[in-house]
């Protein structure tokens, strides 16, 4: 009977930390919310001096429950506070559900800084990249140039399918590029002459020999870059070329003398 009556009080070191939170002023309030204790942070969060200097100053913790960044995330003042709403969805802790519903009111950018932090969960990541991938129709120019020397893969294989020379030239430099998306660029019958000779000029992706072949069977491939790649493809390749229906006739006489010369 002891042991459970004292349970029903608060421990009074406990209680002061509590009376204080709910009632001190501005610069104490600083000093509460960093208190070790949820329920002394969820008593700071109704003690009328709060501003959004506080809130901001919370959210940098890493150590804060989900239920409490619920109750933050339901503040008034969070709604219409953009620096708030971001430091919110940067707080690994954030629940996913939350943190979606607020990437939204993030600026591009804001994005991208999310899906590169090391506490962002792969939910959040992932969802970071998706709103970028939404926004690139309305993107300007300069901002995807900008975004190709930065992003992440998914972002870059979405980049490299617009296919523009001025967006392919900063992502093929990019060191997060998969192959696999410039074999998407180099195979598609809709890339432009100007993206593929980039990637035929390119140091890092000049010499793949995957894509070396999707350029040889690309009927959009530049004649220079077309007669540069001949030497180096297997003859085998060049015979089924030959009688492709996918290259002009310019082409096909070219893999013809290219044959020839080899002596086929």
């Amino acid at each position: 009977m002891e042991r459970s009556a004292k349970s029903t009080h608060l421990d009074p070191e406990l209680s002061r930390r509590l009376h204080r939170a709910l009632t001190c002023g501005k610069e104490e309030l600083f000093e509460a919310i960093l208190d070790s204790s949820p329920e002394v942070l969820r008593a700071a969060l109704r003690n009328p001096a709060l501003d959004n200097n506080h809130l901001l100053t919370l959210l940098e913790r890493r150590d804060l429950t989900e239920d409490l960044l619920k109750t933050v995330a339901g503040l008034d003042t969070v709604a219409g506070n953009h620096n708030l709403t971001v430091a919110l969805v940067q707080n690994p802790a954030t629940p996913a559900g939350v943190a979606l519903s607020l990437l939204p009111r993030l600026y591009l950018f804001e994005l991208v800084t999310l899906s590169e932090l090391p506490g962002t969960t792969p939910d959040q990541r992932l969802a970071a990249e998706r709103a970028i991938v939404q926004r690139l129709p309305t993107t300007p120019l300069g901002n995807r140039i900008t975004l190709a020397r930065r992003a992440s893969a998914s972002v870059l294989d979405a980049l490299m399918k617009e296919g523009d020379v001025r967006v392919v030239e900063p992502c093929l430099a990019n060191p997060r590029l998969k192959e696999a998306s410039v074999f998407q660029l180099v195979s598609s019958a809709r890339s432009s002459t100007e993206a593929i000779a980039a990637v035929a000029r390119h140091q890092r992706w000049a010499s793949r020999p995957n894509l070396k072949i999707a350029m040889i069977k690309n009927p959009r491939t530049p004649s220079t870059v077309f007669v540069s790649l001949l030497a180096g493809a297997p003859a085998m390749e060049l015979r089924n070329l030959a009688v492709s229906g996918r290259l002009g006739q310019e082409q096909k006489r070219l893999i013809g003398e290219e044959l020839r010369r080899r002596g086929f």
